[in-house]
């Protein structure tokens, strides 16, 4: 969960570019081959969704409290942060007769805010109906990709992480935001890089992992909605402990007190 408004593309190219020079990507492996991708997207539904299941969240939609309005589909996006009325737009630009279009108005008259005006009961509905679609399904897996994923995983390769480290990029920007202040993802690196140095500025994987996860914890003791950090404790600094940074199963995990497993 999020609690940036989304600025323009040209700000998230500035904060996700990089400082130094450092090994082309493709020289570092990638959370992006399809088989760590799928993990990827289990343990983050794991925590947005207390399930393994992420395919079954492009339906999902409500309002959880936490000041961002409401919360939706494989990622959580938001009507009060922006990425929910990207995600709407871009599904009405391929698909201009779908159920949510009409709703395209209130979206961006409540983007960064926590109102349900315009919204409510038929946009849910609209939701779930628009979900069955192949159409809406493809849309929020291509935002998610634009948005998220991708940046993340680019960044961690040339910051020199392995797949766990580009999975706790991942991570971090799905709840924090691309951005730049300190408690954004750019942020969240900017602190972290001042305590260590990255695996592509010859320094310490694991002490730069731990450096970061520090940094993101700090930013969640700050904001009631995510002051439970087991994400990070018993997930993520679990396979640091580990030295699994292929992200390689078997994996066990515990989020927000559920115990997870991927045996494959």
């Amino acid at each position: 969960m999020r609690t940036w408004l989304v600025v323009a593309v040209t700000a998230l190219t500035v904060a996700l570019a990089p400082a130094v020079a450092a090994p082309p990507a493709s020289a570092r492996p990638g959370l992006d081959r399809p088989d760590r991708k799928e993990i990827a997207m289990e343990l983050v539904s794991s925590a947005e969704n207390s399930s393994l299941h992420w395919r079954r969240q492009y339906r999902y939609l409500e309002d959880i409290g936490d000041g961002r309005g409401y919360t939706g589909g494989i990622i959580g996006f938001c009507s009060g942060t922006g990425d929910m009325l990207r995600l709407v737009r871009g599904y009405t630009d391929r698909h201009p007769h779908n159920p949510l279009a009409r709703f395209l108005p209130a979206l961006r008259n409540v983007n960064g805010t926590d109102s349900h005006a315009g919204l409510g009961r038929p946009f849910h509905h609209a939701w779930v109906k628009a979900a069955r679609t192949d159409g809406f399904r493809a849309a929020q897996d291509r935002v998610r990709d634009r948005m998220y994923f991708d940046p993340a995983v680019s960044r961690a390769k040339r910051d020199g992480l392995r797949p766990l480290g580009q999975f706790v990029y991942y991570d971090a920007i799905v709840m924090h935001g691309p951005g730049r202040s300190w408690d954004s993802f750019g942020g969240i690196r900017r602190t972290a890089m001042k305590h260590a140095r990255t695996p592509a500025e010859g320094g310490s994987e694991v002490r730069y992992l731990k450096a970061f996860l520090q940094a993101r914890k700090e930013v969640m003791y700050s904001e009631d909605a995510h002051r439970d950090t087991s994400r990070i404790d018993d997930e993520q600094a679990r396979f640091l402990r580990e030295r699994n940074f292929s992200l390689s199963p078997p994996l066990t995990w515990h989020t927000y007190g559920d115990r997870y497993h991927i045996g494959r």
